[in-house]
């Protein structure tokens, strides 16, 4: 018991350091439609999952390495049923897809029926004070090769009722500002079409009320939308620092499986072998630039991991679907004092 008090006591120390920083002219809002923000505002940790997989195996997992599947494939879930799955773990306070990422059609399509199913199945808590329990996060593909074209997959993005947008492989500070104005719409100084297709009524609003609240925070600190930029190369390591100077960024990342790749190396026998140090170092610069421009961190903790990395001041987490996902989940709400899932 006092170890787990001591380290409690620990995580809220590095936590109020790293976000410190965040609150400074800022009022935490009474009320926020976007949960995520909420409790950034409020310097307290934020835990996610990715959507669970659609796809079924026999026995609930996929086969093992040298292993075979079944003959008999189950269907795959419906998006109704993995609204319902989503929805029914109430200790994550968003959840993350990534399907459009390499390919928007292909995932957009997908993904669209998903959202709807959530919006359907209750991901909007009514009353006099509506909040969506479960914001959906997604991934954009990279802005880079085409910003016109991203901009509009964005929008498209945005207008199913995402509460945030992850900019990925992100290599400098011009490409998170391409994305940002692609996140608002040309009265707030954006490039985002007056369209908003579904958005105000998964929101519960109306479609005034929901432009008055679709606005990038915390450039806008009444907005609710936020973003998430991911830097996961060399290239984005070397210009991390102008990355995370760009006003408007709501959680920095580094992108750790990814650049665990990118530190490791092939032997001539076929054999991988990491740069471990220098894979911590990599993320460790990217913590440095948030601590140095009061930006939010965010990492894809485990239960291994999660504890350390709180203490090093990371603040956001996002886990995998599943009973490890979970676990990590659990751990770091203990750690932070937030066993209430109202919190």
């Amino acid at each position: 018991m006092r170890r787990v008090v001591r380290v409690r006591l620990i995580v809220a120390a590095t936590l109020v350091v790293g976000l410190g920083g965040l609150a400074l002219g800022q009022t935490p809002r009474q009320h926020r439609l976007n949960p995520v923000i909420g409790l950034l505002e409020r310097k307290l940790p934020v835990f996610g999952l990715y959507a669970p997989s659609s796809r079924r195996f026999p026995g609930g997992a996929p086969p093992g390495p040298g292993q075979v599947a079944a003959a008999v494939q189950l269907p795959d879930k419906t998006p109704a049923e993995l609204a319902k799955e989503s929805l029914g773990y109430t200790r994550s306070d968003f959840v993350v897809d990534g399907s459009m990422e390499g390919n928007f059609e292909r995932g957009y399509a997908t993904f669209s029926l998903f959202a709807k199913a959530m919006g359907q199945q209750g991901i909007l808590t009514t009353g006099p004070a509506p909040r969506l329990h479960h914001p959906l996060i997604v991934k954009a593909p990279e802005i880079a090769p085409d910003p016109a074209k991203v901009g509009a997959q964005i929008g498209q993005q945005l207008n199913l009722g995402v509460s945030g947008v992850m900019f990925v492989g992100v290599e400098s500070a011009d490409e998170v500002r391409q994305g940002l104005a692609a996140m608002r719409f040309a009265s707030k100084g954006g490039t985002r079409r007056d369209e908003v297709g579904d958005a105000p009524a998964m929101w519960g609003l109306s479609e005034a009320e929901y432009k008055a609240k679709a606005d990038l925070w915390p450039l806008n600190p009444d907005g609710e939308l936020i973003n998430w930029t991911i830097v996961e190369s060399k290239a984005g390591l070397a210009k991390v620092r102008e990355i995370a100077a760009v006003k408007g960024i709501g959680v920095l990342w580094p992108g750790a499986g990814t650049l665990r790749q990118v530190f490791s190396t092939t032997d001539t026998s076929g054999k991988r072998a990491v740069d471990e140090a220098g894979w911590e170092a990599a993320i460790q610069q990217v913590l440095a630039a948030c601590r140095e421009f009061n930006v939010p961190c965010g990492y894809p903790a485990n239960a291994n991991d999660i504890e350390m990395r709180m203490k090093q001041g990371f603040s956001v987490f996002v886990m995998n679907w599943g009973e490890a996902g979970f676990k990590a989940i659990d751990t770091g709400r203990q750690l932070a004092g937030r066993t209430d899932t109202s919190q």
